[in-house]
């Protein structure tokens, strides 16, 4: 490989994989996004330098969650084009090479796409091709009909509004919604009922908002709704619902939530015969709900084979991905309603797409037109304000409801404050909100990642009898195992009790990282904290297995009931000598069981195929869980993944404490709250 070659890159198409050959060498490319690049030109060698630069830019976006290459925002900015910082760029081992922002620096748009633009290899719409260039965008076939799937199957529903509103007399339903939302004193709109109503009436909708501002409290009396109008015009045969999330832990704390909101509900609603029995509560992954097939990205359901269902309710909606989105609407029979339910503003799915967040790109704004506002008026009593009034908005609009108040965070509440601000990208107020006082937030200024003071965050106080104050830290889970340690004669129920115990305190405190890799992300921090404790005597790293490890499951392991995100503590569980009869400890993972009961499953390390430690866990990995006390470590240096949605994300994943390092630079929370992510995708954009 000659990466100096003297061909310039642009005018040279060997020259041109001698350039991503080199990026690959240097990891800002990867050796899949060159292995398509190099084997479509094999297949069609005059393809354009220009071309072959935009198929391999195209390939690195999709691992990086875009679904397609957006050619003017890349041109507008090429240091996107490789989603690495400008600083990265530099490897004083390697020989220089051009960069993104060399070739991409003057070249019009306009001559970008009519280089792109190849029989053999694009084209504009349905067809054979493996790659489609769609208004500006250069998408991998598969992706680009995905999502159109997604597309046609929500426009479809959509159009079902009037066959879904007949079977919901609006008497009954004013009458069931002042039910269901008693009529309080005089305050802001009522968010939680507009949602409902609308919701009542779509085969699609949308349900976002923030961390504590109802949201499951809103579907639980929506399926209320639903199931009383059809126990009472329906033959008392209530609907077939299920409940989904994207992962173990999501579905485990909806289920809870689902539970609680169930018994909140008011007395004069559930006195019809048969409703509470008709809301369900278990609640499963998405996986689970299609159906995996070994080998294959197919799922068991789709439009040959529906889910045999009347209503459908997914939570942490901004955790689904493109792809998987697509499989839950082919997968729904045709008279089915689809209720999503998520925060808008939380980081996007790990794999490509950020569907949530595109379809919900105006729900700040209501933009509900004239109509909708008048029908919610006259049935919820509801005022629409004349700012979210649009009668230009969309279709999709008038099914999508943003939830506006935080019945979690007040006004007294540190979190909420900053998170509300990091959200607006206000600079000048996060800085004033950190600095007011508050009980629940606290802000260290670290100089290196070698200051001993990051020992005593991380480890937290050792010698309190406060289970409060002790969250703030890891000091305390493991304090819990010696001080609760059953005789190793007793019953299985108390070691249970015992490992409900421990897993209980270690919920109460965790290390998020922006971070995978390096010394300020899991990887090194999980190596940190593992020797602070064990310096410390609080753990023993002699062997692999040792009391007190954090275990975190990584895949889905249906075998063993456990799920993507599952966390389990390691601890001492007693056998019994078969042959002399004798007890002995062994080394067992206690995980919850995370199907509502209080369960404990007891597995022995050697069946635990995809797993690792987690003092340390990326915000990414926290979502669909919650915490007493967060602490969010941020790194020097920016870097793609540092964005305003992380933070918030990392913020509102505690509940009671919130605690901000940074680490070499004070000013990084700031910096990383002017930039948002910016996923490439056109959903609705045509409309």
């Amino acid at each position: 490989m000659n990466t100096m070659s003297s061909n310039n890159p642009l005018h040279d198409a060997h020259a041109m994989i001698d350039l991503l050959e080199a990026w690959v060498q240097r990891n800002w490319l990867r050796e899949i996004d060159l292995a398509l690049t190099r084997f479509l030109w094999h297949e069609v060698k005059d393809a354009s330098p220009e071309l072959l630069l935009a198929i391999a830019l195209t390939s690195h976006q999709l691992g990086r969650g875009h679904v397609c290459l957006d050619l003017e925002a890349t041109l507008n900015d090429p240091y996107i084009a490789l989603s690495l910082p400008p600083d990265q760029f530099t490897d004083h081992e390697l020989e220089p090479v051009k960069r993104p922002s060399d070739l991409l620096a003057g070249m019009p748009l306009p001559f970008w796409a009519d280089k792109i633009r190849h029989p053999d290899l694009v084209a504009e719409d349905h067809g054979q091709s493996p790659l489609v260039f769609d208004g500006e965008r250069l998408y991998l076939r598969r992706y680009w009909q995905y999502e159109r799937n997604v597309e046609a199957a929500i426009e479809h529903r959509l159009s079902r509004g009037e066959q879904i509103r007949l079977t919901l007399p609006e008497p009954e339903l004013q009458a069931s919604l002042s039910a269901l939302f008693p009529k309080e004193k005089a305050g802001p709109t009522h968010w939680q009922k507009i949602a409902c109503a609308l919701a009542s009436r779509s085969a699609f909708s949308i349900i976002t908002g923030g961390p504590g501002t109802g949201k499951t409290t809103t579907v639980v009396k929506l399926l209320a709704l639903l199931q009383s109008i059809a126990l009472k015009h329906h033959s008392n045969r209530p609907l077939r619902m299920r409940l989904a999330a994207p992962t173990g832990k999501a579905a485990a704390r909806l289920k809870e939530s689902i539970s609680g909101a169930i018994h909140r509900l008011p007395d004069v609603v559930l006195e019809q015969a048969g409703l509470r029995d008709a809301i369900p509560i278990e609640v499963i992954t998405l996986h689970r709900l299609l159906g995996t097939r070994a080998n294959t990205r197919q799922f068991k359901h789709d439009a040959r084979n529906p889910l045999a269902l009347d209503v459908l309710v997914v939570d942490e909606a901004s955790m689904v991905d493109l792809e998987m989105m697509e499989g839950v609407l082919s997968a729904l029979p045709e008279h089915a309603r689809l209720i999503l339910l998520g925060d808008k503003d939380q980081l996007a799915s790990v794999e490509a797409g950020s569907v949530l967040g595109e379809l919900c790109r105006h729900a700040k704004d209501g933009r509900f037109t004239l109509d909708t506002a008048s029908w919610i008026k006259r049935i919820t009593g509801e005022t629409i304000e004349a700012d979210l009034v649009d009668d230009q908005g969309l279709e999709l609009d008038q099914h999508i409801v943003m939830l506006r108040e935080s019945f979690r965070f007040t006004s007294e509440s540190g979190i909420g404050q900053l998170a509300a601000v990091v959200n607006a990208g206000d600079t000048a107020q996060i800085t004033s909100v950190l600095r007011q006082g508050y009980a629940d937030l606290s802000k260290h200024d670290l100089m290196s990642i070698d200051d001993p003071k990051l020992e005593d965050i991380l480890v937290g106080q050792t010698n309190t009898e406060d289970a409060s104050e002790a969250a703030k830290g890891y000091a305390y889970y493991l304090s819990m195992i010696g001080k609760h340690r059953p005789s190793i004669d007793a019953a299985k129920s108390d070691f249970d009790a015992w490992a409900r115990t421990v897993l209980a305190a270690h919920s109460q405190f965790q290390i998020l990282c922006a971070l995978r890799n390096g010394p300020f992300g899991v990887t090194g921090l999980n190596h940190r904290i593992a020797e602070t404790l064990n310096k410390r005597g609080l753990i023993h790293t002699a062997t692999t297995w040792y009391e007190g490890r954090p275990i975190l499951v990584t895949k889905n392991d249906y075998r063993l009931g456990l799920m993507n995100g599952d966390i389990g503590i390691t601890l001492s569980y007693p056998q019994r000598d078969k042959q002399t009869g004798q007890l002995s400890s062994v080394t067992r993972v206690a995980f919850p069981k995370g199907d509502g009961t209080d369960g404990i499953h007891w597995i022995l390390p050697s069946r635990l195929l995809s797993v690792e430690t987690v003092f340390a866990l990326t915000v990414h990995k926290s979502q669909g869980s919650e915490f007493e006390h967060c602490v969010l470590i941020l790194p020097p240096k920016r870097n793609p993944v540092l964005t305003r949605e992380l933070v918030y994300t990392g913020i509102t994943r505690a509940k009671k404490w919130f605690s901000l390092v940074s680490i070499g630079n004070a000013n990084m929370i700031n910096e990383t709250s002017t930039r948002t992510v910016q996923r490439s995708g056109g959903l609705f954009l045509k409309k």
